[in-house]
């Protein structure tokens, strides 16, 4: 009989994360529940409720950990984007991928109906700390901060939306669906051409 192996608490959790992601992914936010997750790894209840301590505070680790996977990838793009070995559009399409395909769109949403009024605070604070690594030194005055802030709001939001209900709302109004991602990337090509202010 084969004998389960021990992981460790941090190797325990993650496996928990990247269980319930699949769960999302698969089968949507409301699939994402303790015994659902449990029963995907093999591990208890119990197990689960010392890491988690409810189905809340599950779904409130999984977008903690959708957040700093996504903008780890988003980071790298942004990096490579400036090495001129990418594109806006790769940040734009790694960003709308994050809320439809990833599911971060209908896990936030999920939970905001289900009354967990800090859903989105992982995701927040996930983005704003990738903005203030990415942001170029030369953009770091206040104007320059302030009008990266305004893309990244802008970016986060049309991703959002699109995640939610954009390729319904283009196909109505007789739109590719692709069009918020042509836009967004329109927006960001304007935004990382930008000139900087001047130092002095």
């Amino acid at each position: 009989m084969a004998t389960r192996k021990r992981l460790s608490p941090e190797e325990s959790r993650t496996s928990a994360l990247e269980a319930a992601r699949h769960l999302l992914i698969e089968t949507g936010p409301q699939s994402v529940t303790l015994k659902a997750v449990s029963s995907r790894i093999g591990r208890t209840h119990a197990n689960l409720l010392h890491h988690f301590g409810s189905a809340s505070g599950l779904q409130k680790a999984l977008a903690q950990h959708l957040a700093e996977t996504v903008c780890d990838t988003i980071k790298d793009a942004v990096q490579a984007s400036r090495a001129g070995l990418g594109s806006p559009r790769e940040v734009v399409d790694l960003t709308f991928d994050a809320f439809d395909k990833e599911g971060a769109g209908a896990l936030a949403s999920w939970m905001l109906l289900t009354g967990n009024e800090d859903a989105l605070d992982p995701i927040v604070e996930a983005i704003h700390e990738l903005v203030d690594e990415i942001a170029p030194q030369e953009a770091q005055s206040h104007s320059g901060v302030l009008a990266l802030h305004e893309t990244t709001l802008t970016l986060v939001l049309m991703a959002l939306g699109n995640a939610l209900m954009g390729p319904a709302l283009a196909r109505s109004l007789g739109l590719p669906e692709a069009t918020a991602r042509e836009r967004a990337e329109r927006l960001l090509v304007v935004a990382l051409a930008r000139d900087p202010e001047p130092q002095p």
